[in-house]
């Protein structure tokens, strides 16, 4: 009994000072404590005007926006502004497989309309594939199953626009950071502040990433 009553002020000095921490550090944004092994990281500010460092058609913008406009207005423009050239046959290859497919479908869709309506009228189907149309049933069929098809490939086709659009933008957006073996991973010890409960002990990690947009020309 007397032992723990030689601790009670020390355990009361202890609450008494995490209670005027606790008190006090809504009042500051962040507590860091610094120390040998920390790592320094200046974070400026970076304009927006700092960002445009491309050019198109005399307008100032950001690389990633001039990729993006680049591959919109021509499949492949933005790959070939990333410099990745080894990626435009992938490009050509997607977007061009898509678009016969779906010309195919419509050409044989075409057919079978045409067949449909020479059935209607008395006529015998004339067309490459005329063979396969003996009825309007079939030709009916074979209408309906062309024209899915035909509407799969144009969902395909903008699909696989899109994506070359998404690559060229993400290409640029990389081009801007430095992914040499020079990246900083630094910890630390920290005290994390909770708005429910007292300062909690806890680990700091810092991820060093150099920023080289703001040295980069116009292009």
């Amino acid at each position: 009994m007397t032992g723990n009553r030689s601790q009670l002020p020390a355990v009361v000095a202890l609450l008494t000072t995490l209670l005027a921490v606790t008190t006090w550090a809504p009042a500051r944004a962040q507590v860091v404590t610094a120390g040998p092994d920390s790592l320094a990281v200046s974070t400026p500010i970076v304009t927006d005007s700092a960002r445009r460092t491309a050019s198109l058609f005399g307008i100032a913008m950001t690389r990633p926006s001039k990729a993006g406009l680049l591959a919109v207005m021509l499949p492949g423009a933005g790959q070939i502004y990333n410099r990745k050239f080894w990626k435009l046959p992938l490009v050509y290859g997607a977007i061009g497989g898509t678009l016969y497919g779906e010309f195919f479908y419509q050409t044989r869709y075409k057919e079978s309309l045409t067949a449909l309506e020479d059935f209607a009228q008395g006529r015998k189907p004339s067309g490459p594939n005329a063979v396969l149309l003996t009825d309007s049933t079939r030709a009916e069929r074979y209408l309906r199953a062309y024209r899915t098809q035909r509407d799969v490939f144009i969902a395909y086709t903008a699909v696989a626009y899109g994506l070359t659009i998404l690559d060229a933008v993400v290409d640029a957006h990389l081009k801007d950071f430095d992914i040499s073996d020079d990246l900083g991973l630094q910890w630390q010890p920290t005290l994390i502040w909770m708005p429910t409960a007292a300062l909690t002990p806890g680990f700091s990690l810092t991820l060093t990433l150099n920023n080289t947009r703001s040295r980069r020309p116009l292009k």
